[in-house]
């Protein structure tokens, strides 16, 4: 039983907010096995559910009778907490927010385009909430930051295509704490940080 009281849903019961995040957690631990294991002891459940809830994911969306993105997020989590209004360039876009249990201070973030296009599905810091402090690249700790507090902390930061449809890479360089810059590659999971690679011998300390 998950922390809210709430079960993972068996093969035949609806896809539930509690299963949505198990499908987060199983994409981290690629990166991150130690966190996400702890992430789903938290939530009460076992590795088999897991992957059960992230089968049960991957199987809607690529089902040829899947429904629009936004309307699988509206089914699985529904109606948002709050809609926000924005300007991207010259487009208006409506972003959906959600809350998720696992990780208070975060939101999930659907991003929709003219027609409804889906152009963005990520955790972002939800309103109101200390974004954490970036100042040196030591600060880029797992789960401690978005892509786009990342992006802000450490300007210019390059986009770089990701690995898979939910992973995000920037690239950029950044005060190494003990008067040096590094360059380094920073990787996000559902908007997650995952991790931050350097180039041989290069690092934060070194």
């Amino acid at each position: 039983m998950g922390h809210d009281g709430s079960m993972p849903s068996s093969p035949s019961a609806p896809f539930t907010p509690l299963d949505f995040q198990l499908v987060l957690l199983r994409r981290m631990a690629d990166h991150n096995p130690d966190l996400v294991e702890d992430a789903r002891h938290a939530l009460g459940v076992s590795i088999g559910e897991m992957r059960e809830a992230n089968r049960r994911w991957q199987a809607m969306v690529r089902s040829p009778r899947s429904r629009a993105a936004v309307s699988r997020y509206r089914s699985v989590l529904g109606e948002p907490a709050s809609t926000v209004r924005r300007t991207i360039g010259d487009l208006e876009c409506e972003a959906l927010l959600w809350p998720v249990p696992l990780w208070p201070d975060l939101r999930f973030e659907v991003l929709l385009g003219p027609r409804n296009a889906v152009w963005n599905e990520w955790l972002v810091r939800a309103p109101g909430a200390a974004a954490p402090a970036l100042r040196t690249l030591a600060d880029l700790t797992p789960w401690s930051c978005t892509v786009d507090e990342a992006a802000r902390a450490f300007a210019p930061a390059r986009p770089m295509e990701g690995t898979a449809p939910t992973r995000w890479r920037l690239a950029f360089d950044g005060p190494d704490g003990e008067g040096g810059r590094r360059a380094c590659v920073a990787e996000f999971t559902w908007g997650l940080l995952q991790r931050v690679s350097y180039a041989e011998g290069d690092g934060p300390g070194r």
